[in-house]
């Protein structure tokens, strides 16, 4: 059987992680099933890493300004860097690996065989809080961490850094769409779905980077396939409309020069009687000149109405079909319209969630929309156990 794998950007509420207190989609009566893998007070941690180089760095200050006297303050209250990041790693869905049933059983249990190799494969990323959670509808697992690099040349030789972290495990980005993060993500993916094979499951790979996309990026990119879609349909039907178009032409003279000679013959047939002969009877010139020239006037008549009422008929029905398509095209050419038009709309929806990410920080942009994801899929729960409940009482 193939499965999903989501990695997702959590919002570090590590109290809830812990059970500290529980939400709307948690149930209390299976939280006995959560497994615990540790919980450390991120302040202990931060002193454990960063004691002895915070004392180097004050010990080479010669302005009482520039002292660092809470290194974990100073980054909480900064703007370069978070205390601390959180990924969610989930195996299927709600319905296909739902907490409850036997799949839900085997999520569990390849999350925590994933787990017990994290923290060796990441030696920069100092886990702290990690939680897998049977109580809510899909098993998932939270992983809190710290990640420090080692041997910085400015601020503190052992400081926290992301970007530095995952560069020094060999992930090192190139462009935006390829970050360090994104690289590492995908390589976690992939040490999950190695778990995954083991235990007889293949990864269903939907090849999106799409946690690390906003929704709005998303949307972008699906509307310019449209476009492009569009434009290459409405291109066909216009080489249709063209080609139409030149037949209609070709047609058009031949056409008319039927029409022309049928009035010819029909204006004055006497015009094309030869003249009678000297001494030649009426007769003999019925017989021999009029009749064999009138028989072939009219074959070549009815030849040719023939082919005038054939190429008429085929002038209306190619008339008939350049209209069919023009109104088609004209049909995509609207609907191009309305996607340019929606597509121009989510370009000014991104640069104001690019806006808002340089006001607050990229860190807490995540942090609020990975709260909404969770508020909506809480939502849809609710509403189904809502549905199933209602069903049940109507039984």
């Amino acid at each position: 059987m193939k499965r999903t794998i989501s990695v997702m950007v959590g919002r570090g509420s590590v109290n809830h992680n812990s059970r500290k207190f529980h939400a709307k989609n948690t149930d209390p009566e299976r939280s006995h099933l959560n497994m615990d893998y540790c919980n450390e007070d991120i302040k202990v941690v931060y002193h454990e890493l960063f004691d002895e180089a915070l004392q180097r760095y004050n010990d080479k200050q010669t302005r009482a300004d520039r002292v660092i006297t809470d290194y974990y303050e100073k980054i909480r209250s900064g703007k370069q860097e978070k205390p601390f990041h959180e990924i969610i790693l989930q195996v299927g869905n709600l319905e296909d690996m739902n907490a409850q049933s036997d799949d839900g059983q085997l999520a569990k249990q390849i999350l925590d065989e994933y787990y017990q190799g994290f923290r060796e494969r990441n030696p920069n990323l100092r886990v702290f809080s990690a939680h897998l959670h049977m109580d809510e509808a899909t098993p998932h697992l939270h992983i809190d961490f710290v990640p420090f690099t080692t041997g910085s040349k400015r601020g503190l030789d052992t400081r926290v850094s992301l970007k530095q972290a995952l560069a020094a495990q060999g992930f090192k980005g190139g462009t935006r769409g390829d970050t360090e993060w994104s690289q590492w993500v995908r390589a976690e993916k992939e040490h999950l779905a190695a778990v995954m094979e083991r235990h007889g499951i293949e990864w269903e790979d939907k090849g999106t980077h799409d946690q690390h996309l906003s929704v709005l990026d998303y949307k972008k990119e699906q509307r310019a396939r449209e476009v492009a879609a569009l434009d290459a349909e409405q291109a066909q039907k216009q080489e249709q409309v063209d080609r139409q178009e030149q037949r209609l032409k070709e047609l058009a003279p031949a056409v008319k020069n039927l029409e022309q000679l049928a009035v010819q013959f029909s204006e004055d047939p006497e015009q094309a009687l030869p003249e009678a002969g000297p001494l030649e009877s009426a007769r003999a010139y019925r017989e021999k000149k009029v009749k064999p020239l009138w028989e072939k006037i009219v074959k070549v008549l009815r030849s040719v109405y023939r082919t005038y009422f054939d190429l008429k008929s085929k002038f209306e029905r190619l008339q008939g079909q350049y209209n069919r398509v023009s109104e088609r095209c004209y049909s995509y050419s609207a609907r191009l319209d309305a996607v340019s038009a929606e597509n121009k709309s989510l370009r000014e929806e991104v640069r104001d969630y690019e806006r808002l990410k340089r006001a607050i920080g990229p860190e807490q942009t995540s942090m609020m929309l990975e709260a909404a994801r969770q508020q909506e899929q809480a939502e849809k729960e609710r509403k189904r156990a809502a549905r199933r409940k209602a069903d049940l009482d109507a039984r």
